[in-house]
């Protein structure tokens, strides 16, 4: 990502090959499921797999999975991962995940369209990446996170290094976003 100092107002974007498809995040009137399309694309994760919370008066509310949008908010001054990222400014990735202590409440509720009468809850969250969305001031407007869900840990990929710096530079891509402009 590069800015142009001549004009404040546009910034240019250069992705590697591989984070191409996430300069479709800025074009106008993308959705927030154009976008989870997109990230779960480029990351290899079904897009429910996908979350992305935007921060509005100390609370972390739900743009995706869409199927959160109305289940709450994650306060700001809480023990959740997406609260330390945000409070933090710091990306994190948590390869053990389902040892880390978490509320887990998001993990059980089912997206629209699952049958109501399936006894399984959904797959718990093994791996995970979280990293904040800051402007260019670096104030934080919400945090994106990656997840790969599995009854077990041994049959879900690895996040790596890599992995985060992708998430990192989607990250300032989002910034940018129609999606994350909304209000």
């Amino acid at each position: 990502m590069t800015h142009k100092p001549e004009d404040a107002a546009i910034e240019e974007f250069i992705l590697p090959e591989n984070l191409a498809p996430l300069g479709s995040v800025l074009d106008e009137g993308v959705t927030a499921l154009d976008v989870s399309m997109v990230l779960a694309k480029v990351f290899r994760v079904q897009h429910a797999e996908v979350a992305l919370l935007r921060l509005e008066g100390g609370l972390l509310r739900f743009i995706l999975p869409e199927h959160l949008r109305t289940t709450g908010a994650i306060p700001i001054s809480s023990k959740a991962v997406a609260a330390h990222t945000a409070l933090s400014k710091k990306p994190e990735i948590f390869n053990n995940f389902a040892r880390v202590k978490h509320a887990s409440i998001f993990e059980t509720i089912k997206p629209v369209g699952a049958e109501a009468e399936e006894p399984l809850l959904p797959a718990p969250i093994q791996k995970l990446m979280s990293v904040p969305i800051l402007d260019r001031h670096l104030t934080v407007l919400g945090v994106i996170q990656i997840s790969r869900k599995g009854s077990d840990p041994r049959f879900t990929q690895d996040f790596s290094r890599e992995d985060l710096h992708d998430l990192e530079l989607a990250a300032g891509v989002l910034a940018a976003s129609p999606v994350m402009q909304e209000n």
